[in-house]
């Protein structure tokens, strides 16, 4: 007899078990939507309004990194003049940061 048998513990797992696993799972999903999901909502919301408010004469920045004052509004185009008598026009949703008045010349 050098191997004692081995026995189940006595009592089976109780419903406590089964509502702290749904307890747990609740409270992952409530900590993935304060982390995850709500500010990322929030980001795409500002985007959206900043993108909406664009007017011309505002100065801003491209997801490319290119400064440039608006001189034309599209449907969902805008023209940029990003040097004197040079314009490139980009998607409105290229649009990263609306600068302050004056930014470029101050680069």
């Amino acid at each position: 007899m050098l191997i004692s048998n081995a026995y189940a513990q006595a009592g089976a797992p109780g419903a406590d078990a089964g509502l702290l696993n749904i307890g747990m799972l609740v409270l992952m999903l409530v900590v993935f939507y304060f982390i995850l999901i709500r500010p990322q909502m929030k980001r795409a919301k500002e985007q959206k309004a900043m993108l909406e408010s664009l007017e011309k004469g505002n100065e801003v920045v491209t997801a490319g990194g290119i400064v440039g004052k608006i001189t034309k509004i599209a449907d969902g185009y805008i023209t940029l003049e990003v040097a004197p008598s040079v314009e490139m026009t980009f998607q409105k949703q290229a649009v990263q940061t609306l600068l302050p008045k004056g930014s470029i010349k101050a680069l």
